[in-house]
């Protein structure tokens, strides 16, 4: 009896640390599925770039990603509520979200870009923006960049495509977003033009909790493997032929 209590007691053993040990390569992963080509819906399932990057780095480490997808401004929120782990979502590694959050190495190099109805010859620079009412993303780095602008009058959107509608319906004189969704935006309706302005380049990168050192060493280890196995390469070539 006592070898059979035994044997049982060191099989539930065994069922918990497996449980535990599976817990742990679960990470819960916030992103904004409003954000194409980088994530977006399609047939209700997360897409884009940076869901494959997601699937290339999981194959990498051993980590199962569970994606939630949440409005932009509350994902650092999120992450620092421990509702997730990590966030992947297009989101620039600026110096004001570095005080609060640790960030991978980048993955990607964009710029913020300006969207007209039809080409706006005044504009030449960012500072042209003064006076004008002009749409940006709720916690978007354009949103940062044109708030910083004086004279201009600021409209916040929760989606770019709400910003597009109302730039369409000339409820405002001007979009500011991020350039490959900028792009997709412009190539789809010819209505709409990216102003000629030259803009510093960014990095997008994966942000973290500052304490979770393991978690993003893995990232970028694996972050590292990627780009040097061509896998990186693959992907780029699938969303920016």
């Amino acid at each position: 009896m006592k070898k059979y209590v035994k044997l049982m007691l060191m099989s539930l053993l065994s069922v918990v640390i497996s449980i535990s040990v599976f817990a742990k390569n679960v990470v819960y992963v916030g992103t904004n599925a409003e954000f194409a080509p980088f994530e977006y819906l399609d047939k209700n399932k997360i897409v884009g770039f940076d869901i494959d990057l997601l699937d290339a780095i999981s194959k990498e480490t051993g980590l199962e990603f569970k994606i939630q997808d949440m409005a932009f401004d509350g994902l650092l929120p999120a992450l620092q509520t421990k509702k997730v782990d990590m966030v992947i979502a297009g989101m620039t590694a600026t110096p004001e979200r570095q005080k609060a959050v640790a960030f991978s190495k980048p993955y990607f190099k964009a710029k913020q870009v300006v969207i007209t109805k039809g080409v706006d010859k005044s504009l030449k620079s960012f500072k042209d923006l003064a006076g004008k009412k002009v749409g940006v993303m709720l916690g978007f780095t354009g949103d940062t960049v044109v708030s910083e602008i004086k004279g201009v009058k600021v409209e916040r959107f929760n989606a770019a495509y709400a910003a597009i509608l109302a730039l369409s319906q000339n409820k405002i004189d001007a979009v500011v977003l991020d350039s490959e969704p900028a792009k997709k935006y412009t190539a789809n309706n010819k209505q709409f033009v990216i102003a000629n302005i030259p803009a510093a380049e960014e990095d997008y990168a994966i942000a973290f909790r500052k304490n979770d050192k393991e978690l993003i060493n893995k990232v970028n280890a694996a972050l590292d493997n990627i780009k040097a196995n061509g896998e990186y390469d693959k992907i780029l070539k699938k969303y920016f032929k």
